[in-house]
């Protein structure tokens, strides 16, 4: 089984078929090698690296820009049945940063490093590097900033109004699986918030904020706004709950209660499975991107809401 999420926020009635479109194809290219006897781990970081390669999405290429119209991107890689976690942050040249996280997870002692230091481990290890901002993205920020500069922008400590305005901007992308053998693994990629200061780094290269796997509970992608994420520390929260006893559906829906009760008016999404070869996936915003497959499907089930 694969889950895997394009983002939650507000689709563009343009955008809306070519980005569950593109969240179809990657799930198609992840449960391919699952259904081969593949690896988890090796299913939610192909089908990550679909999406990064999308430039619809917020990942890769195609990635939101800093306040100074720069791309730094973050990614992770969670192995469920070790507890092997990788991440990668602040990183502007490297075409996947979700390959580089488990470079970083596989080949060092660390889980998570930043920046030039992370950049020249994609060099050294002949990872393909590229500039991953669009003509669309840079449009964008433009338009942006002048908001900004206008004062009509009430900047970053209220990314709400932010987000608000510009509300296709929170597209992190993310899967989860779980393969024949009963392994789990999680992966998620972003260029975080538009217009978010240098340096900033959210949920998704946090193990356990914006991604984390446990075999003995369940896998979680997040998506949204990662502060939230950051502080309910709400991955490891919902393979909590998945380890408990809740379903993952359960556990999904748990995940975004808890986000309205303590960080109330953020948008999140979460994705889940469990060891139960279960799914989940829920949300507070407008939408979430997702699409999924199982064994016993023909062909994968998609959609921009939760599918009630």
């Amino acid at each position: 089984m694969i889950v895997a999420h394009g983002g939650a926020g507000e689709v563009r009635s343009d955008k809306a078929k070519i980005a569950e479109k593109g969240v179809t194809k990657a799930v198609i290219v992840g449960s391919t090698i699952l259904k081969s006897r593949g690896s988890a781990l090796d299913a939610v970081e192909e089908c990550v690296k679909v999406m990064e390669d999308d430039p619809n999405f917020n990942a890769g290429m195609g990635s939101a820009l800093t306040i100074k119209g720069t791309a730094e991107m973050d990614a992770s890689i969670s192995d469920g049945r070790t507890l092997d976690s990788g991440a990668v942050g602040l990183v502007s040249n490297v075409r996947h940063p979700v390959t580089l996280a488990r470079l970083i997870m596989e080949k060092t002692d660390h889980v998570l490093i930043i920046g030039a230091s992370a950049e020249k481990i994609a060099e050294e290890f002949g990872l393909e590097l590229r500039d991953p901002r669009t003509p669309e993205r840079l449009e964008m920020w433009q338009e942006a900033r002048k908001k900004f500069e206008r004062g009509e922008i009430k900047y970053l400590p209220k990314t709400i109004d932010l987000i608000r305005r510009f509300p296709d901007l929170v597209e992190t992308v993310g899967a989860v699986a779980v393969d024949s053998n009963g392994n789990l693994a999680a992966a998620t990629s972003t260029g975080g918030l538009m217009l978010k200061l240098p340096g900033r780094i959210g949920d998704t290269p946090v193990i356990g904020a914006g991604n984390y796997a446990d075999n003995e509970a369940g896998a979680v992608s997040c998506t949204g706004i990662g502060e939230a994420a950051v502080r309910l520390c709400l991955a490891k929260t919902g393979c909590e709950y998945m380890g408990k006893g809740l379903s993952a559906h359960e556990a999904a829906k748990r995940c975004i209660e808890l986000v309205n009760k303590r960080q109330r008016g953020l948008d999140m999404g979460v994705i889940t499975v469990d060891r139960n070869y279960k799914y989940g996936l829920y949300h507070n915003s407008k939408n979430l991107v997702w699409a999924l497959e199982t064994q016993e499907m023909s062909r994968p089930k998609s959609g921009l809401r939760y599918p009630t």
